[in-house]
């Protein structure tokens, strides 16, 4: 599997990981949203980390736990993702 990794699947991951129900368009028409208005907690952040990690079968890297919003999520892992393509 290759990035990038899209609003769909990272609301796909909110919903598997972290039980939340979140409008993907919503998040992509939201650049100034923050994890934390959608619910998602650290932890859950950091689950769906691990689990972008497993599925693409390498290291993310630690920028990405610490990202505020989706936008600036998205930016991190696929920019990590392309680094090692």
């Amino acid at each position: 599997m290759t990035g990038p990794v899209t609003f769909d699947e990272l609301a796909s991951l909110m919903k598997g990981r972290a039980g939340l129900s979140v409008d993907p368009g919503e998040m992509a028409n939201r650049p100034e949203a923050t994890f934390e208005e959608f619910n998602l907690d650290s932890l859950g952040l950091l689950g769906i980390v691990s689990e972008l990690e497993n599925r693409y079968g390498r290291q993310i890297g630690d920028e990405a736990d610490s990202c505020k919003t989706p936008h600036s999520f998205l930016q991190s892992v696929n920019a990590q993702l392309t680094l090692g393509a």
